[in-house]
């Protein structure tokens, strides 16, 4: 029965599950399903981790929530973590992805701001996704989540992905703009990754126009592409980088990061939140990051990440309809010459747990707790539902 008081912005749901551990989800139905998408990138250690569950029991008991106005011991010691994993200097903590990017949007405008720019303007890429608020879904690259929403929120400039050109035309064009902010590599957008070159050239762009780098790592931070953050496999430090998904676990957390005068920018009163950071959730991501780093876990989701494409290249090879198989670590996308939705119906029947975007392309963001026989399951389950897909 569809409920009749919940707004209906997730349309119909495809199962009532009710219970999670590791890899594995089970529905009201009794019926398992292996997971091959751990929550959108939110559970790389998989459903109900012990030390995640025995630390928000402890903190639940102690104290859940004290406001900003105090400090929060697991609050400053997640931020040492993040810091010293990362490579920048300071933190904000909010509750989610897009109140992160929220804080990278408001430290853009103020370095536009402190450079004498009237209007300071972000440049941002086609097909990005940067959340659903007012500001970031304007700084998102589609339609489908800005259409009825105008007028959208002023202030960006627009690029194509992976394109030097392109990004320098409209620098040329556009003497407003302040701040670079790209997805590393755009999930919603198709798992299309940016190169190592690229994102080397975008660090000395934006240093030779005193522009801020700004990399939105909500899906793509917390270990899942081999390592804590995207752009460590290129060597680049930005000036401010966000992340929320994995970071909790499943407890619901956002972060914003900066390094150099861009971790200055932000002062008493110019932005806050009231859950962010809040002890229940720092001591969620804190259990989430000592595990991810005491099991050598990033390393894991590179190896399995590894294991599952070559098992989908092998699986697949000579599929006529397959465009493309990509991706890093537990982030692979497999591209298909036509729009695939029903696929995930499909797999649920099957009892594997996928996600389709961009139309056309299967999303798979596995726990890296995966073992290596669940691996193989998803290869082995969604393989010939891919060969013997026809047309949604």
């Amino acid at each position: 029965m569809t409920n009749q008081t919940l707004m209906n912005t997730y349309g119909t749901r495809a199962a009532t599950l009710v219970k999670g551990a590791g890899a594995r989800l089970w529905d009201a139905e009794g019926n398992e399903y292996l997971d091959a998408l751990s929550g959108i990138a939110v559970c790389g250690l998989g459903h109900s981790h012990p030390a995640v569950a025995k630390a928000v029991a402890e903190q639940a008991t102690t104290l859940t929530h004290c406001s900003n106005f105090f400090t929060i011991p697991n609050q400053e010691r997640l931020a040492d973590k993040l810091c010293a994993a990362s490579g920048m200097d300071k933190v904000f903590f909010g509750n989610s992805g897009a109140e992160a990017n929220e804080a990278a949007i408001k430290m853009a405008r103020l370095h536009g701001h402190k450079k004498g720019i009237k209007l300071p303007t972000v440049l941002v890429m086609d097909n990005a996704f940067h959340g659903r608020t007012l500001a970031t879904l304007s700084a998102s690259g589609g339609r489908r989540v800005q259409a009825g929403f105008e007028p959208l929120v002023r202030g960006f400039a627009r690029a194509m992905f992976n394109d030097m050109e392109s990004l320098t035309t409209v620098a040329d064009n556009n003497p407003s703009i302040c701040a670079l902010f790209v997805e590393p590599i755009q999930g919603e957008g198709g798992i299309r990754m940016a190169s190592s070159e690229y994102l080397q050239q975008l660090r000395e762009f934006c240093d030779q126009r005193g522009w801020l780098l700004m990399l939105d790592e909500v899906q793509t931070g917390n270990g899942r592409t081999g390592k804590y953050f995207y752009y460590q496999h290129s060597g680049i430090i930005p000036d401010v980088v966000t992340t929320s998904k994995g970071l909790g676990n499943g407890v619901p957390i956002g972060a914003c990061l900066a390094h150099g005068e861009a971790a200055e920018l932000m002062q008493p009163g110019n932005h806050g939140s009231t859950f962010g950071g809040n002890p229940l959730a720092c001591a969620a991501a804190l259990a989430t990051i000592n595990t991810l780093q005491d099991e050598n876990l990033s390393a894991r989701a590179a190896i399995l990440g590894d294991r599952i494409m070559t098992g989908f290249k092998t699986a697949l090879t000579d599929v006529e309809h397959v465009v493309e198989i990509r991706g890093k670590g537990c982030m692979i996308g497999i591209e298909l010459n036509k729009p695939c939705k029903s696929l995930f119906p499909a797999a649920m029947a099957q009892g594997l747990i996928i996600n389709v975007t961009a139309d056309s392309v299967i999303r798979l963001l596995p726990p890296f707790i995966m073992t290596d026989d669940e691996a193989d399951q998803v290869v082995a389950i969604l393989a010939p539902l891919i060969k013997d897909f026809k047309q949604d």
